[in-house]
Order: C-alpha cells, then structure tokens, then sequence
C-alpha cells in the first residue's frame, strides 16, 4: 500500500508516525512546502519572546529523524498543486529546483492545516506587517526585531496568537497596543468572562483598545502607521496580524472535494472526504461539536491528532470514529490562566439551548496554606436536566486541571449533580476538601433545585432604578464603602439576623456580597423568613471588572456604564 500525507505539523506528522507503528510495509511518502515538517507551531510565540531559546527546540521531528525512526520518505519545499482522485495521482512541484512530477497513490491524506486570515485592508503586504503562523513566520519577526531594534508594536487581533506574541513582544522590551475588532478579547469566553481577561492585561501594560476597525495600513520613513476609524494614526515600529485563520483547503477544492464552512473540506467521522480513498485531518476539516451537534470550526492541536489517529487507523484496515471537538483550550497571559471547554453563553443561544449558568469564586487551595490565589468559574448547563455544557475558569494556579476535569466530565455525559460528588485528590497546598469544580456544582444544583434564585450582571442597571425592590449589600461597612449599587441598604450579614425587620417583606430582595457565598447565606436565611430573595451570580467582584471594563468601551459614549456608587 502506498499512502502520500500532504501537510506535516500536528495532523500530517502524527498519522504518518500512526501509520507506521500498524503497518511496517506500507510505502508512506509526506509532502510538505514550508521547510519545517513537524514543529511546536503553538511555541512560536514563545521564541519571539525568548521563553524559548533555541531554535531546535522548535522542531520536533525532521526528514532525516523520520527517515531513520519511521521509514518514511518527508519531503519538504514540497507543494502538491493538483490532486487527480480518478488516476489516483498528485501533482508536485518542488520549490528548490522547480520541478514538477506526478506521484500515484493507493491513499491520500490531506493536512493542509489553515492559513492566516488576512484584514482586506490596504497596506497588509507591507515588509513590516506580520503573520505568525510558520517557522518561516517566527523567524523573519525575530530577524526584524533584531535588525531594527524595534521599541513599539502592534498587533491587530486578540485571539491566543494576538495575545501571546503581545505578552512575548513586552518580554522582548517593547511597547505593544493590541487592537481587536470587537468589544473583547478571546472570542472562546463570553464578554463578562474576559473583561477580568482585559484587565488583567491592561494591569501589565498592553494598551489594549477594544471596538476598533482597522482601515489600513501604511510606511513611512521609520515605520509603519495603522490608521483606525477611532484614533486615527498608531505609529510603530512593525504590526503582527493576528485576526483569525481559515481553512487552508484551495487544493481540495480544485480537486473536487465536497466543502463545508468557510471552505473547509467535509469528512465523516472515519477523516474519509467525498473523493474515495482520500482522507483530511486538522484545522482545514469541518467537525461536530460534541456537546451541541452541530457543525463546527475547531482549529486547534489536540483535535487535529486526534483525527489524524483516527485517519491512520482507517487506512490501515481499522474502523475508529471521530465523535467530534468540544474545544477545550487554555492560554497563559503572563502569570495567569484563562481555560475553556464546551460551549458558553453565545454558542449555546445560537443553537437554541435552554441553559443556566453560575459564576463562582473559589481559591485555588486550602486558602490557610500560604500562596492561595482566586479563581472565577463559570459554568454553563443545561436547565432542565443539568447536563454539563461548558465551562470558563480564569485564575493562577490549577486553573488547567480544573478545565480537564469539567471537560471529561462533559465528554462522559455528567450532569452539575455529579460535579458535587467527584472523588478528587486534596492536600493544602493542591486544593481544598471541596474541590472549586465541586463548589461550582454545589453552587449549581443550589440554583436547579430551587434554594436559591439568581440575578446576573447585567439585570443591576434596571434594578437600581426601581422602587419596588430592595438592593441588599451584605459585605462589612467598609467594603461598601469602597464602592456599592445606588441606593442599596448595607447591613451585613453576620448582623443580618438581629435587623430582619429592617427589610420591607413585601418587596423582592436582591442580595449582593463580593463573591456570592454571603449573599447566599443572606438568601437562605431571609428566604426562611418568607422574604422573595435573589442572589447576585458571580458577586461585587465579578461585576466590578465588567464596570471597569466599559469606561474603555468607545461605543458608549458615556452612556452605558454601569451603576456603581464610589
């Protein structure tokens, strides 16, 4: 049997080595037109930043490790322009010498991967603008920062390319302002989730500018200028593109082969396309998403060897399926720690999902050992049977084994009611007795079970301006005093008992504290006395980045601030 891989890196790399270890005769060619086939594509920012120091720690495998390990024949600088699926040949050209040949094949792997999307504004092909996407790519940023001495840049897009090349250009020295189309970064949390994100960042010194739109780009003698519509001229020494990629797929489509979205080549769960014996994997295919059904864009590591398994598997005789990507991912932002997993808020109303969600803050170990720091987790899950359907978690340490856990959960099909009763490993210094992903759980089956009833963020501004509702601030004298909703009455909650009757029973209440755990118990305990009793998701705090965050959104004007009393 002969196989031809088109596309190294993650997808073509990891079904060629697959391959080999089920079938030791197999003839396996690997066709790949950048000069590198199977590198740390998600390290690249981190040698611009010199986090990584050295330029073979980039590369994982190489034609010759291939060759010796595997058998396999790798060639690089080489582009399969032409795909025959009747014949059963490629057409490849080789962009050293130029010549072009015909290779024939029994099955044909595609791992194109996806290409950087670029901005259709004027001035992208400028010496100075930047794509990170290859080895190439790291290296001529590197060059040029070396060479020019570069002190400003920019970086247009806020996605995890945007925001770690921003972090390691700051590591190099330099001064970066990041620009994003929309009114926030990291598209994979929902808003309320990453204005901790935009604060954090703007706490290190990124000039981060939300809501702006990029025009063009243009030189001039020592530079480069990004024109926006909402500041005019940004001068710096080189900007980096970062606004998103697309499905690398033009090879499939001139072959013939059916496509998805955004181009992307349409396979079934076994990686086969609609061209017999032609299979694809990683960030070109279209895919499930596992928790909603339906189709989706997942470009990232750990699917893409997944499938490329999942492919190998397949072509050597096996039947193994691909049950499709939930999107689990996580981005380290200087010293903290932003995880996703499943769907939130947006993705689960774009899809008509019935779901609750919870915001809690847990320290991420027994807070008596030195060193604990907090984490926010928002839960999302279903409303009527509290399946689990995602989760964001943002904090320091143990942020990424909280995500991998919620995540199996989602893959096992657990619901918020499980959550409470996972078995996890406990010391002081790791974690707590209650664990942060059984506190969200608790917190969870609190609300589906009626104990408590939530307001969220975005219900103050309305609610501040209502007689008929109580706005109870439970947290000490102090804390009020540093900042509180308009016309909130502050009696806390260790002294609550004692000054019920200071409360009008006829009107709904609405508790806040920093957190939401003293609101809560102010809750359960005015609930007892037949108080009508709403409990503030996520707390003072959680609100607090949210207002923060909207004295840097321009598309208010000043007028869409959020009610705070400082």
């Amino acid at each position: 049997m002969k196989v031809l891989i088109v596309g190294g890196v993650a997808g073509g790399a990891t079904a060629a080595a697959r391959l080999r270890r089920l079938d030791e005769n197999a003839e396996i060619i690997m066709f790949e037109r950048t000069g590198y086939v199977s590198y740390a594509n998600c390290g690249l920012p981190y040698y611009i930043g010199g986090v990584i120091p050295e330029k073979r720690s980039l590369t994982l495998q190489t034609p010759e490790s291939f060759k010796k390990r595997f058998n396999i024949d790798v060639r690089i600088k080489s582009e399969v322009t032409d795909i025959d699926t009747e014949n059963k040949t490629v057409t490849v050209c080789d962009l050293s010498s130029g010549n072009v040949y015909t290779e024939r094949y029994d099955k044909l792997l595609l791992a194109p991967g996806a290409k950087a999307s670029l901005p259709p504004i004027e001035g992208v092909d400028s010496p100075r603008a930047f794509t990170l996407r290859t080895v190439e790519d790291t290296f001529a940023i590197y060059d040029y920062l070396a060479d020019t001495q570069a002190k400003k840049a920019v970086v247009i897009g806020g996605g995890f390319i945007g925001i770690e090349t921003a972090e390691n250009l700051m590591h190099r020295g330099l001064s970066v302002t990041l620009l994003t189309h929309g009114n926030q970064v990291m598209p994979p949390f929902d808003y309320d989730m990453a204005c901790q994100l935009h604060a954090y960042m703007r706490s290190r010194g990124i000039d981060l500018r939300l809501n702006r739109h990029t025009t063009a780009l243009s030189e001039y003698d020592s530079g480069i200028k990004v024109h926006t519509d909402e500041d005019g001229e940004i001068n710096a020494d080189l900007v980096i593109i970062a606004t998103g990629v697309t499905p690398d797929s033009a090879l499939a489509v001139k072959a013939g082969l059916k496509t998805g979205i955004k181009g992307s080549i349409l396979v079934d769960s076994r990686m086969r396309t609609s061209a017999k014996d032609v299979y694809a994997v990683g960030d070109a295919v279209q895919v499930v998403n596992f928790v909603s059904g339906t189709d989706a864009l997942i470009p990232l590591a750990g699917p893409a060897n997944k499938q490329a398994r999942i492919a190998a598997d397949n072509i050597a005789g096996g039947n193994s399926e691909y049950k499709g990507s939930q999107g689990s991912s996580v981005i380290k932002i200087f010293g903290l720690t932003a995880a996703t997993t499943g769907l939130n808020e947006k993705s689960a109303k774009a899809v008509g999902i019935g779901y609750e969600k919870t915001v809690t803050f847990s320290a991420s170990h027994a807070t008596y050992y030195p060193g604990a720091t907090d984490m926010t987790v928002k839960l999302i899950l279903s409303k009527t049977d509290g399946k689990v359907l995602g989760a964001q978690i943002i904090g320091f340490d143990g942020t990424d084994k909280r995500i991998d856990v919620i995540a199996t959960a989602i893959r096992a099909g657990m619901t918020v009611y499980d959550l409470t009763e996972l078995d996890l490993a406990y010391a002081p210094p790791y974690s707590s007795a209650k664990d942060p992903v059984n506190m969200a759980g608790y917190v969870a089956t609190n609300v589906l079970g009626g104990k408590v009833k939530q307001f969220h963020w975005n219900e103050v501004g309305e609610l501040c301006k209502r007689g008929d509702v109580i706005m109870l601030d439970v947290r000490t004298p102090r804390e009020f005093a540093q900042g509180h909703f308009p016309n909130a009455v502050n009696i806390p909650v260790d002294v609550l008992r004692g000054r019920i009757n200071e409360l009008d029973a006829d009107k709904p209440i609405y508790v806040n504290c920093y957190s939401g755990l003293r609101s809560y118990i102010a809750c359960r305990m005015l609930s007892a006395h037949g108080f009508d009793c709403y409990n503030f998701s996520g707390g003072f705090g959680f609100y607090s980045y949210i207002a923060y965050d909207k004295k840097f959104d321009e598309t208010c004007r000043g007028d869409c601030g959020l009610p705070i009393v400082n």
